[in-house]
């Protein structure tokens, strides 16, 4: 759900004119239509049936179930729709109205910092490789247009890329073959055979990790747009997102740290070199 302030609330329902159950100058056909085009959630759905049902309550509802981001996103473009309707129809813009709509505007711009998979930021380019560049900006697109289920076939590409990377980069031997959760096995392995894991909590959590990446095999082959088949749905598509940059993130951090380990232990070497 959304965290809007009361306060948040009012301004936008002023400014969408709200008062009577309508929301600007929408049909129900039309209102319908402008929220599944930017968020693509149909609103005549029945989880969004709130009070009368009118256009203005669903909105509300909108507004408490959906995350930041999406709700963020549909008040961006519903504020567009505003300014552009007044735009085309030669409406005068008011002092007062211009000061709510640019105190409207900065809500969204709050809101959408969120998003709907925790760690997305984690799913970027690695090093100079294009086709990472290519996954990681098409991926972190899809989860910006509300659709991480269009996505779960190239997450699985990025990871099995991604994994391979981590392997080659500590000289983890593997079979051009081996599947996912075995390459992640070995790199788990090599952090903790390099004692890289302090705690055997954390040793448990990415072994489950690495059983969830074995069932990621099966969704990528029988569950995504990898093949002709029916997707899965949108809400365990967010959470297996979630799982996946969560243990990105987390493997991003200990790189990080080792490789600060690394450059003081040359810096070390050097000075110990040149030492009189």
């Amino acid at each position: 759900m959304s965290d809007l302030s009361s306060i948040e609330k009012v301004k936008l329902g002023k400014i969408f004119e709200m008062e009577g159950g309508y929301v600007l100058d929408f049909s129900n056909i039309t209102f319908q239509e402008f929220i599944i085009e930017n968020t693509n959630i149909d609103i005549s759905d029945g989880k969004y049936d709130y009070a009368s049902g009118s256009k203005a309550n669903r909105l509300k509802a909108f507004w408490a179930q959906e995350a930041n981001y999406i709700v963020g996103k549909l008040i961006s473009a519903l504020l567009e729709y505003w300014q552009t309707k007044r735009l085309i129809n030669h409406i005068e813009i008011s002092q007062s109205e211009q000061a709510l709509f640019d105190d409207c505007s900065t809500i969204p711009e709050r809101l959408k910092q969120d998003s709907i998979v925790e760690n997305i930021d984690a799913i970027q380019p690695y090093s100079n490789d294009k086709e990472f560049s290519v996954l990681a900006k098409s991926i972190r697109e899809n989860i910006q247009n509300n659709e991480p289920e269009v996505a779960l076939d190239r997450l699985h590409t990025y990871m099995v890329k991604y994994t391979k990377k981590l392997c080659d980069k500590h000289g983890i031997s593997y079979d051009k073959n081996k599947p996912l959760h075995s390459l992640f096995g070995e790199y788990v392995n090599y952090l903790r055979q390099n004692r890289f894991i302090e705690s055997q909590m954390t040793e448990k959590i990415l072994k489950h990790s690495t059983k969830i990446l074995d069932d990621f095999n099966h969704v990528r082959n029988h569950q995504s747009l990898a093949h002709d088949n029916p997707i899965l749905n949108y809400h365990e598509s967010v959470l297996i997102f979630n799982n996946v940059s969560s243990a990105i993130k987390f493997i991003e951090a200990i790189e990080a740290e080792q490789l600060e380990v690394d450059e003081q232990d040359e810096v070390q070497a050097e000075w110990g070199e040149i030492s009189f």
